[in-house]
């Protein structure tokens, strides 16, 4: 906090370090205090990689969000099988006869062989999808570590002991293998194998098993953390006062924990958003004629693919790149926001 000075027989005052305003009556600066999320947010506003990231997510997350719109506009959507409807633009290996995939002002990031879907509707259907399932894993995984995680660093006890070891228990289960066997498993649960499996059934499929293996991590930060708060005098001076358990948690130790949340919050999701193209990649994920990150792929793997046409990899390929790298910029920026003692 700054402070003025008045030095003797001058009458102007001296400022030491911090921001000022002037008076309307003097004319003098006087000190302006800020809370500590203004201050967050001007340490975040001085990070230009941050701002940058931040920019480039929300384009992700809007371009997801408006993806019918934008595929309305564009005249096209990403279930059209253009090699049935329109032969002419493929050989007779389904492979697009225009260089490049078939990019041209029809088909901006071309046609995909064999079905011919368009890319670029694809492409968005795909990010929509991809990002809406990892931001619902994200919500669920970090209000599951929010109830676990404060409940066991507050209560302590038995209760500890229970979450604790629950949470020992999970973080031993390799989570990739995991998720491939339960996939099917989950699925036949509301599904038979004989029948097609709907694709509200792969969704919620998708989202159980990733948030069952995903919540730990910031479990155990925020029993941590709630350990080390429960002994604060604050938070003795609320029991000393009759306070309920539930009311002090409410109002004393959450808002402690939101940097916390919020920076495992941010490396969280892309991580999502990773394992669940990994899933579809792998076949039990989101399947065709469902666009997907993960999907677009496992297709661009293909010896059909690889061989006639290379360009397919190069959209779905570098806009993850760019939203993983972005989206990891942001999380360093949101830490060093919130603790600028942390050394990047």
């Amino acid at each position: 906090m700054t402070s003025s000075t008045d030095i003797e027989g001058g009458g102007t005052p001296v400022l030491v370090d911090g921001d000022t305003e002037p008076t309307a009556e003097t004319g003098t600066r006087v000190p302006v205090g800020r809370s500590p999320g203004q201050l967050m947010w001007l340490r975040f506003k001085r990070d230009r990689a941050g701002v940058i990231s931040a920019y480039v997510v929300i384009l992700f997350f809007l371009v997801g969000l408006l993806a019918p719109l934008i595929s309305q506009l564009y005249g096209k959507n990403p279930y059209t099988v253009y090699a049935d409807e329109r032969p002419e633009l493929f050989d007779s290996a389904g492979v697009p006869v225009q260089p490049n995939g078939g990019i041209s002002g029809e088909f901006w990031f071309g046609l995909e062989p064999g079905n011919g879907y368009d890319v670029f509707t694809k492409l968005l259907y795909g990010i929509r999808n991809s990002l809406g399932i990892s931001l619902a894993v994200t919500l669920a995984t970090v209000l599951t570590g929010i109830v676990l995680g404060v409940a066991a660093g507050y209560l302590g006890g038995r209760t500890d002991f229970l979450i604790s070891r629950v949470i020992d228990f999970l973080l031993a289960i390799p989570a990739q293998l995991f998720f491939i066997a339960s996939m099917p498993v989950v699925v036949s649960l509301f599904v038979s194998p004989r029948d097609e499996t709907p694709v509200y059934v792969r969704v919620v499929a998708l989202i159980a098993v990733q948030w069952f293996l995903g919540w730990m991590s910031l479990g155990r930060i925020l029993r941590g953390t709630s350990l080390a708060l429960r002994e604060r005098e604050f938070i003795e001076a609320a029991k000393v006062s009759g306070a309920p358990p539930g009311r002090i948690i409410r109002k004393e130790i959450l808002p402690n924990v939101v940097t916390p949340i919020l920076v495992q919050a941010t490396y969280m999701l892309p991580n999502f958003v990773t394992a669940e193209a990994g899933l579809s990649f792998l076949g039990v994920g989101l399947v065709e004629p469902t666009p997907d990150w993960g999907q677009m792929f496992s297709k661009a793997a293909t010896e059909l693919v690889m061989q006639n046409d290379i360009t397919y990899m190069f959209f779905p390929g570098v806009s993850m790149i760019i939203f993983i790298v972005a989206f990891n910029l942001l999380g360093d920026s949101v830490r060093d926001a919130f603790d600028p003692k942390t050394a990047r």
